[in-house]
């Protein structure tokens, strides 16, 4: 049942990166100039749509798992700080505190690694 609910949690902590690094490219130029807004280099964007679609693939997988989740750890640490950082606003204090514990969820997957339902365990 560990190796289940692993593999399940693995899934569920990387639907949301997944999901958002399709949107992002769905509505490349919105995006882009939102970033921009917040000082941020459009170009930026790319590398962030890759570790949003592969990140969450190769956790997942648990292919190189431990990898994706300390980058993906310091990616929500890192748009938490820059994005949501206007405390006296609920919505971004809520989305603060989301991307801090998503953190805790990637640091966890970085510090014991994935179970027998991954490709790290079979190779």
């Amino acid at each position: 049942m560990t190796n289940i609910l692993d593999l399940v949690a693995r899934i569920l902590i990387s639907a949301l990166f997944l999901l958002n690094g399709v949107f992002k490219i769905s509505n490349y130029d919105g995006t882009v100039g939102w970033m921009e807004g917040f000082g941020i280099p459009g170009v930026l964007i790319i590398p962030a749509i890759i570790l949003e679609i592969v990140g969450p693939i190769l956790i997942i997988l648990g292919y190189k798992a431990k990898i994706a989740a300390g980058l993906l750890s310091l990616f929500c640490i890192a748009t938490a700080v820059i994005f949501h950082n206007d405390f006296s606003d609920q919505m971004q204090l809520g989305s603060f505190l989301k991307n801090i514990a998503l953190a805790g969820g990637f640091i966890f997957i970085f510090i014991n690694g994935t179970k027998d339902f991954s490709l790290d365990r079979k190779f």
